[in-house]
């Protein structure tokens, strides 16, 4: 298997007693129901609503296994990769990133989705 492009994981093994998280796939919405003008706002804002999820449930950064991103425009890996980096730091979950013809409405740039995994204490 060839090295990963950039910084993520080909794979993350879970086992044992943990908690996880599923996050269904987040938009680049603002709170108050806006959708910012352009990729970059729009995936910075999903990156957001994602870790926001994340906090709520006790979980950071270092607890994400899996990111997968659908983008609406063609040949932004840079820009994803940039945002990435830039929320995750150097967490390096594995990660699927897919340019797609179309989301659930056409300003709609982008959507997030991702796992997170902690290891639980065992309770007797």
């Amino acid at each position: 298997v060839p090295p990963p492009l950039s910084r993520y994981s080909q794979a993350v093994v879970l086992g044992g007693a943990y908690k996880r998280l599923v996050v269904s796939g987040q938009l680049g919405v603002l709170p108050d129901g806006t959708v910012p003008e352009g990729l970059e706002a729009q995936m910075v804002q999903a990156f957001d609503n994602f870790l926001s999820i994340l906090a709520a449930a006790d979980l950071t950064v270092e607890d994400v296994v899996k990111v997968t991103v659908y983008t609406t425009v063609r040949g932004s890996v840079a820009l994803y990769r940039m945002v990435r980096e830039s929320k995750l730091g150097k967490a390096a979950p594995a990660s699927t990133y897919l340019e797609v013809a179309g989301l659930a409405a056409p300003n709609y740039l982008v959507e997030i989705e991702g796992e997170a995994v902690r290891e639980a204490p065992l309770q007797l």
